[in-house]
């Protein structure tokens, strides 16, 4: 699965360890969000969303199986 979370992240000017501290995961889950080697629980990718102020669709890009 694809993500926006970097570019959301760099847009807000906050680091990997500022974003891991207010969803409350480590600094590794935002890198391995990032880098696409992590798919976020629905409860975190809720958290995201809502921290962005964005759906989920909008920040998770679904490209089948």
């Amino acid at each position: 699965m694809k993500n926006n979370l970097e570019s959301l992240r760099k847009e807000k000017n906050i680091s990997q360890e500022e974003l891991a501290s207010i969803l409350k995961v480590s600094r590794q889950t935002i890198s391995s969000l990032e880098n696409g080697r992590y798919n976020p629980s629905i409860i975190l990718a809720f958290k995201i969303s809502d921290y962005f102020k964005k759906t989920i669709e909008e920040i998770f890009i679904y490209e089948g199986e």
